[in-house]
Order: structure tokens, then sequence, then C-alpha cells
């Protein structure tokens, strides 16, 4: 470590009240719960380890200022938040990261801040990064640079979770895990008290799935209240009280949604069929004639995303999302009803930039190849809501921008909120009633100017209305 300008690095450690960023998302992901072991390597003041604790994980925490007296050993998963950026020796970053690895025995989570926050770091220029007022030293990765670096270290394929925040797993079929899930969520089991509400659960499975589950997928009480149950009785159950259309039109979603994960696991690397979770070996035995030709669809698929015209074809003939001459935007409750191209065309962009913990629209564009999500925290009760934040990520480049409205004073906004959503979607009737009565009331006639908070309050002036909740009325004078 270079002291020859004092470096403090246990400034850098801020007090925390609630689960840090990187944390929450990987509580979300199911890759920190009660059954695993925790080390926070670097935990500073101890807030992650003391918000964990209360949902009672086994936690530990080490750091070298605050808590150096914490034992290393080895942990199921180890968190390395916030650190790499504040050491300004490589050498020691990069062996940091070694140890925090050596320390894993599944998982390792690490995140760093991200060169979008360069305005709010001030300092000269030391080494890679800055030296600031505070005599604390910081280096900013961008999400690319933060995942290669880990991926170099480690020696191993990683995932970006989030912006900023990278899952490098001990075992492939961990990792494959984790992204089957992202894609083909765990299954949702009804609940069962007894043997006939376990059948209807079971039936319920196979419309939703296409196909009968293994018996290691049933929750172990539903197995047990099964097990009287020959296998031949039970086939005839399910054959006799599920519905045809329903096991078949689960049949092709599974089958898509395997073709999908195969797609993005071939962005990622892909493994021999051993390495795939149970559930997706027994797709692909279900739906396809061998790995080999899941493969090879899945392979087709991916070249797809090349092809310009398809892709605009795949947008025109989308039944959700707003179609413009540059991109379709889809809000998160519709994404996934977009046709499968265009799921893994999101997908891609997420495993290798990772998708924000906050967003409410994706943004395809259907020319070059780039996903943005938008943030609309107010979409659902704000007849026009605000953007609060962008983060865009360039799948020719794999650069990343971000942009914050936070202190915008004249903010872009949304208009004709259906045609985000799904044609099933309940809010949907509601939003196209208020746009049927803006398009009555003229505020359409000049749509270069309602785009953003000014303008649009300015048509509304001008037209004679207002907005209460997502009713238009007439502006009475005061």
């Amino acid at each position: 470590m270079q002291q020859s300008w004092n470096s403090d690095r246990r400034r850098t450690a801020i007090g925390r009240s609630t689960l840090s960023v990187p944390a929450r998302q990987a509580l979300a992901d199911h890759q920190l719960n009660s059954d695993r072991t925790i080390l926070d390597y670097g935990c500073g003041r101890g807030g992650d380890v003391t918000s964990l604790r209360r949902l009672d994980c086994k936690v530990s925490g080490w750091d070298p200022y605050y808590s150096p007296s914490t034992p290393l050993a080895s942990s199921d998963v180890v968190l390395l938040t916030y650190v790499l950026n504040v050491i300004e020796d490589p050498a020691e970053r990069r062996q940091t990261l070694k140890q925090a690895w050596n320390l894993a025995t599944t998982v390792l989570i690490v995140s760093a801040r991200l060169t979008w926050e360069k305005a709010k770091v001030r300092g000269q220029q030391f080494g890679d990064g800055l030296l600031t007022s505070r005599q604390t030293f910081q280096h900013l990765f961008s999400s690319n640079e933060l995942r290669t670096y880990v991926e170099e270290v480690t020696g191993t394929r990683c995932i970006s979770a989030a912006p900023g925040t990278v899952y490098a797993f001990k075992d492939d079929s961990a990792r494959l895990g984790y992204l089957a899930h992202r894609i083909v969520p765990d299954a949702e089991w009804l609940a069962s008290a007894d043997t006939t509400s376990a059948i209807a659960s079971l039936v319920d499975y196979v419309e939703r799935r296409g196909r009968p589950p293994h018996v290691e997928e049933l929750p172990r009480p539903m197995a047990e209240q099964l097990a009287h149950l020959k296998p031949g009785e039970l086939k005839r159950l399910i054959r006799d009280s599920a519905d045809a259309d329903e096991v078949a039109e689960g049949a092709k979603r599974t089958t898509l949604n395997t073709l999908l994960f195969l797609a993005v696991e071939l962005f990622n690397s892909r493994g021999p069929f051993s390495s795939l979770p149970l559930s997706v070996q027994l797709d692909v035995r279900s739906f396809f004639s061998s790995y080999k030709e899941a493969c090879q669809r899945s392979d087709r698929l991916l070249l797809k995303l090349r092809d310009d015209t398809y892709i605009r074809g795949a947008m025109n003939a989308s039944s959700v999302g707003k179609i413009t001459p540059t991109a379709l935007y889809v809000h998160r409750r519709a994404i996934d009803q977009m046709p499968t191209v265009l799921r893994l065309y999101e997908h891609c962009a997420s495993v290798a930039a990772g998708r924000p913990q906050y967003w409410t629209i994706a943004k395809l564009k259907h020319q070059g190849r780039a996903v943005s999500w938008l943030d609309y925290p107010d979409f659902d009760k704000d007849p026009h809501p605000r953007i609060s934040s962008s983060y865009l990520v360039d799948l020719k480049t794999l650069e990343t921008s971000h942009m914050s409205y936070a202190n915008s004073a004249n903010r872009p906004l949304l208009h004709r909120k259906h045609e985000f959503l799904g044609p099933d979607d309940p809010d949907v009737p509601c939003y196209r009633r208020l746009t049927q009565s803006e398009l009555r009331a003229g505020l359409y006639k000049n749509p270069h100017l309602i785009g953003t908070e000014t303008g649009w309050e300015a048509e509304l002036i001008r037209c004679g209305r207002k907005l209460r909740g997502h009713r238009l009325l007439r502006r009475t004078e005061d």
C-alpha cells in the first residue's frame, strides 16, 4: 500500500441503517438466505452484517480497521461490497479479490462504484483513479470492466446481476441454476393440505409447464401426500383432470423458455447437458428430440438478433408494447409476453451489464443493439408519469450509460400509458379512457410540445383542462 499521501480507507466506510443495494439484490436473487453462511469481507462499519442478522442469516463481518479480530473462515457466500474501488494499489486490489474468491465456497458477490458516479467524486488524478479531498481513493469501474476484471481474476464466467454487481459462482451448475431462475422462475405450487388438494396442485403445474414434474421437483409435503398412489394411477388422474388445451399451451411456453435459456446460456458460454438444472434437463427431454436439437434451435434464435429486419418484424408483430420509429417500449409487467427473440434481446443485455433493480419500461432499439431500462416510479398512480432515471447497455460495445433526472426541473413524461402494457392488463381500460378523453380535448394536436412537464402543463391550460387522477376535467376559473 502506498502511504506517501496518507490514504485513509476507513473514511470510505459509511454507516447503514438498511441493507446496501448489492445485498438487497442478492436477497432478491436468493443468494443470501438463512441456510447459507455469509462473510462480509471488508464490512466497514458492519451495517449489512447487522441487517442480515435481523433476517436470521448466519453472517460474520471482517474489516481491517473496524473488525480485524473476526476469524476469516470459508463461507458459502462472500460479499465484497464497495471494496475494490477504494484500493489504490492495483496489485493489492487484485490480491483482495483473490482472497475473497478463495474464501467463497458457493458464490462471490462483488460490487463497486461505477463511472457514472464521477460527478459525485471530486479529486485529483492518482494512478488509475482519483485522490479525494478526504484523502481517500476511488477507482470507478464501468459495468463491463468490473465483470471482465472479476472473470479474469477468478478464472470463471460471471453474471452481472445489476449495474455494478457481479456474481462469480464456484460451480458452473450454480451459475446455470441462477440463470435459469432469472428466465424461468421456480414453479409456484398451490397449497396442498391433503391428497385432493395435492392432486389439484399437480394438475395446475402440468397445465402451466406442459409436462408432469419429476419427483425431485415436488415439494416434500406434496410428495409425501401422494406417495400412496401408484405412478400409473397418478398419470390417469392427471390425464383425466388436466385441460388438454392448457397443457398444450404450457408445453409451447416451456419450449420457448427453454430455447431462451439455452440461447442466453450460449451468450454467456454453454456447458454440457449434465450441468443444466434438473428442471431444464427434463424440459429438454420432454420437448426436444435431443439436447443437440435444442441447442441448434437456440443458436438460430441467437443469430436472429443480428438481423435488423427480423427484429423490426418481431417488434411489429408483438402484441405488447409501444413501437416508435426507433424502438419498442414495453412495461415490465408485459416483458414476458414479447416474442421470444425480443425477450432474448433484453436478457442478453441484462446478463452482460446488469438489469437495474428499479425500472418500469424496457426500451429495445430495432437498429443497432441497445437496451435501456427506464424508471417511472409513479407509473401506476400518475396519469402521466415522470421519468426518474435511465440505464442503457450497448450490446455491440457493452458500454453503459446512466442518466438521473432527480434534479431536472422539466422531466420527460409519458402519454398513452395503455400502449406500454399487454392487452389483458387490468389497468388498460382505465388508461385507454383517459387517452381517448385527451384526444377529444385536442391535447395531442402538438405532439412536439407535450413530451415534458412544462410543455404538457401549457397544453392543459390552452385546452382548458386539468387532471384529477386518471380523469380529465374542465378547468374552471378561480
